[in-house]
C-alpha cells in the first residue's frame, strides 16, 4: 500500500521519488496497537478491516498488520522528540517496554522501546 492508495491521487511530482513513502510493520494485536500509538505519540489511524490499519504521523504515512510477525534486529525505525524523556514516558505509561534506556551519542540522546506487538523503535532528540 503506498500513500497514493490511502489518499486516492497518484504521487507523480519528483519530490516524492526515491523517498520512503510508507512504512509498513507486524502487529499481535491491531486494536493493542493502535491504542499504544495513539496514546503515546497521538497518531491518527484509519482501520482497514480487523487486520489491518493505516497511520498518520503528521509527516509519515503506514500501516501495521498482523499477517507480518512483528520484529526486532531488521530496520530501526527512529522517531524524533524535542523532550526525550517525556517521550520515554509517554511510551511507558501507554504500555511499551524500554529495551535501552537513553544514553548520549555524538548529535544527541536516544532510547529504544518495543510496543506491545514487540516491534522495535527508538525515540531520539538532538537536545
Amino acid at each position: 500500500m503506498s500513500e497514493s492508495d490511502t489518499h486516492g491521487a497518484p504521487q507523480v511530482s519528483a519530490e516524492h521519488d526515491h523517498r520512503i513513502d510508507y512504512i509498513e510493520m507486524g502487529a499481535t494485536d491491531i486494536q493493542a496497537t493502535r491504542r499504544f500509538y495513539e496514546r503515546a505519540f497521538g497518531w491518527k489511524f484509519t482501520d482497514y478491516g480487523p487486520d489491518y490499519t493505516s497511520f498518520e504521523d503528521g509527516r509519515l504515512t503506514g500501516g501495521f498488520h498482523t499477517e507480518r510477525a512483528p520484529s526486532r534486529g531488521g530496520a530501526l525505525v527512529i522517531l524524533f522528540a524535542v523532550d526525550v524523556a517525556d517521550a520515554e514516558r509517554r511510551v511507558v505509561d501507554a504500555g511499551g517496554t524500554i529495551t535501552t534506556p537513553t544514553f548520549s551519542f555524538p548529535g544527541g540522546r536516544r532510547f529504544h522501546f518495543t510496543d506491545p506487538s514487540g516491534n522495535e523503535l527508538a525515540v531520539w532528540t538532538d537536545r
